[in-house]
């Protein structure tokens, strides 16, 4: 394949000026949203993560996706979509120097616990996207033989540390020539994702904050599967246009999102009856970050000793704040209705349009 590393893009002004007006848009979210009490960073996250595992047909709702981060076992697509999350994590903790082995310890965040034989290898058989089983013979794309794959990754990490593109013109280019590249046997399209936020933040577009750019993506997955093909075909037009749009109704979305947030944040402050400074209040942000909680997990977030983790869940649930989900002595859960609504809706607004394909 073409290597990228000092290639040069020549592009239509309108598809540079709509990539930056999403930029600049990006940047006020982030701007906006970082500096909130509230505990958004964490669910805006796991939101976009859902998302993305969503692109894939992996799909769960937000309790079971809780629940699977407390251990419980929910399903195999929210355990999946917990992995993403890691992944995502990731990314953001190695932005600062994204080279092949930050790649490599994103790709093994998402499947060490599912695919451990292949997590965080670079694929060591030849790959293809479509067709059969058997062979590549009718194959929609055909990625790069496994040979080349290393030299690839070295070129589209040169290409990354570029600084005279634009950067979300970047990112989406990095983005698509990463799917292209296809270098590992599964987890490819939400590995490249999670890498488009690694670049996002290594960039300074985004310092506080993960925006959903999957759940705009997800409002139609045929424009970008097909500008992802575009890419393939020499034109880097169609995916540089789609993350720009993605980015906006992302945005859109994520305020909703927020908006929702802090309207259930309020309506608590009015139903719960404790003092001021009691634990009780310091578990609000937690119930945010997490909508299903136990004991332990309450325990270990305010720095409390097990037993008296219950002082703080109790006044939740006389204020209706959080609900139990079992009435078991042992491995007590506790759910917050409120918020587990809030992130269904943003799911939902997201929505999926367009057929399934691999990326």
């Amino acid at each position: 394949m073409p290597a990228i590393a000092d290639a040069e893009l020549r592009l239509p002004s309108s598809i540079t000026a709509a990539a930056e007006d999403a930029a600049t848009a990006i940047a006020r979210f982030d701007a906006e949203i970082g500096h909130e009490i509230a505990p958004f960073t964490a669910v805006l996250l796991r939101s976009e993560s859902a998302a993305s595992s969503k692109i894939e047909n992996l799909t769960a709702s937000a309790r079971a996706i809780a629940e699977a981060e407390l251990g419980g076992s929910p399903g195999r697509n929210a355990r999946l979509v917990v992995a993403n999350v890691r992944a995502m994590n990731a990314a953001v903790d190695l932005a600062d120097h994204i080279d092949a082995d930050a790649i490599l310890e994103m790709h093994r965040a998402l499947l060490a616990e599912t695919s451990p034989a292949i997590a965080g290898k670079w694929r060591s058989e030849q790959v293809w996207i479509g067709g059969s089983d058997y062979g590549p013979h009718g194959a929609m794309f055909v990625p790069p033989h496994h040979r080349h794959v290393e030299a690839a990754i070295t070129d589209l990490i040169a290409f990354i540390d570029r600084d005279d593109i634009p950067v979300l013109t970047h990112a989406a280019v990095a983005h698509a020539h990463f799917e292209t590249i296809h270098p590992f046997p599964d987890g490819n399209g939400r590995t490249g994702r999670a890498l488009v936020h690694a670049q996002l933040r290594n960039k300074g577009l985004t310092r506080n904050v993960t925006v959903p750019v999957s759940a705009g993506l997800l409002t139609n997955t045929d424009t970008y599967f097909d500008a992802l093909t575009a890419y393939r075909d020499g034109d880097p037009v169609p995916i540089i246009e789609r993350v720009a749009e993605a980015s906006f109704a992302a945005l859109d979305n994520g305020r909703a999102l927020v908006e929702d947030l802090r309207h259930v944040r309020a309506a608590w402050q009015e139903r719960i009856r404790v003092r001021r400074g009691a634990s009780a209040w310091r578990a609000v942000d937690l119930v945010v970050r997490h909508p299903v909680v136990n004991a332990k997990l309450v325990a270990a977030e305010l720095g409390v000793a097990p037993p008296n983790a219950y002082r703080a869940i109790a006044p939740l649930v006389d204020a209706g704040v959080l609900v139990e989900l079992s009435d078991k002595k042992r491995n007590q859960l506790w759910q917050a209705p409120d918020v587990l609504e809030a992130l269904d809706a943003f799911a939902t607004r997201a929505g999926r349009r367009g057929q399934s394909r691999p990326t």
